[in-house]
């Protein structure tokens, strides 16, 4: 077994069993790409067993923090079952299910995503890309499933020197399915969708959505970067009149459209528009038009803390629109996906916008990741998506 050797010091996240080890840390020590490498402080005390990825900045994902642990197909097997039977035990609302949520469940690099009969698999790391004919055979054994779609075509790949990959991993058919979620049926395709397919983080948020809308009578909504419409779908449920549906994508649209029909919605209750968000709500604005509840999802502006500045200002600028253009009484529903944009600086930046649009509002409920999405304690940052219920008092 090839040996990472830390510089002094830099052992202290692994002691509180966070699970990267970044190339600055490292004081002497190689390996092939994939291959697992016991990693030990500077005085030689054995500290985790790890994947190697000699081209990220993020040189070892942590595989177990167990001296005795042996490294194999049998250890991500058991890895595979509990994740799953986790799962399994939380009976979710939905046939579209996160199976496995990379270092949250012990599994770093690897996202599992089930929609009905089918699993799509993203390898993201040089560890699970190794182990990748494992990891496909159990999880098939595992889930009683015959079918698994790879979507290795995250931008995560390129900053561990692995190419994209997509296509039928096991089996093969049709990528176009529908699954159940809250008693609705979405549309997607695993091949062309976002992610490995569709949105499933947001599921609760979809529930809230349709929740407040009933609650507080929502008649007239907007949602931006619509996306296929799950919002649009939950906004109807909950009763709103009319919703105006905007995204920059003509094919994600139609499935938008198509979803609405699918859930036996009049089609004259909504209007989809193909085009910016944040022009179109400027648009909105001069025609001095308004909305009882507004909904700002839009795809990640910040990967790393690098981007954060330049991400808070995109941000910014659109939840202020969106504010302004909001009834007093009605709702923002606002997102970040970004990783480099905290939970705090989000609130921040919202306050802020909220701040420049002269109006007075209050968060009455904050979002999150669906349960599926797990943030494991010493890895904060699995926190990527946070979400604000904000209402416009004047």
């Amino acid at each position: 077994m090839k040996t990472i050797r830390l510089k002094p010091g830099k052992e202290k996240s692994l002691l509180r069993h966070h699970p990267w080890v970044f190339d600055g840390a490292i004081a002497k020590g190689g390996a092939d790409p994939g291959e697992t490498v016991r990693v030990e402080s500077h005085d030689g005390t054995f500290l985790a067993w790890g994947a190697y990825s000699p081209a990220s900045r993020i040189r070892v994902r942590v595989w177990s923090f167990e001296q005795a642990q042996r490294i194999d197909a049998a250890f991500l097997r058991e890895r595979l079952r509990q994740a799953i039977g986790l799962r399994d035990m939380w009976r979710l609302p939905s046939n579209g299910v996160r199976l496995v949520h990379g270092e949250s469940d012990g599994l770093p690099g690897l996202v599992v995503d089930r929609y009905g009969d089918t699993l799509v698999a993203q390898f993201t790391s040089c560890g699970p890309e190794r182990w990748k004919p494992v990891l496909a055979d159990a999880l098939l054994e595992i889930t009683g499933l015959q079918r698994l779609y790879e979507r290795s075509d995250a931008s995560a790949r390129a900053r561990e020197g692995l190419p994209e990959v997509t296509g039928w991993l096991r089996g093969t058919g049709e990528t176009a399915l529908t699954i159940q979620e809250h008693g609705w049926r979405l549309g997607l395709d695993v091949a062309s969708g976002h992610k490995t397919g569709y949105y499933l983080d947001q599921r609760d948020s979809r529930r809230d959505c349709a929740d407040w809308v009933r609650r507080l009578g929502l008649g007239e909504v907007l949602n931006g970067f619509s996306y296929t419409g799950g919002f649009t779908v939950a906004a109807l449920a909950g009763g709103a009149r009319h919703v105006t549906s905007i995204d920059s994508s003509g094919p994600a649209l139609e499935q938008a459209r198509a979803n609405v029909a699918l859930n036996g919605f009049d089609l004259s209750r909504c209007t989809f528009l193909d085009a910016d968000v944040n022009a179109s709500l400027r648009r909105f604005q001069a025609e001095g038009r308004t909305f009882d509840a507004i909904v700002l999802d839009p795809p990640k502006l910040a990967p790393t803390v690098a981007h954060a500045e330049r991400a808070a200002r995109a941000y910014k600028d659109l939840n202020r629109l969106a504010l302004q253009l909001l009834r007093p009484g009605g709702v923002l529903f606002t997102y970040s996906c970004s990783g480099g944009i905290g939970v705090e600086l989000f609130q921040k930046i919202v306050a802020g916008a909220a701040f420049d649009a002269g109006v007075d509002a209050a968060i009455v409920q904050r979002q999150g990741g669906a349960a599926d999405h797990p943030v494991a304690l010493a890895f904060p940052e699995g926190e990527y998506l946070k979400g604000l219920v904000v209402v416009r008092r004047r």
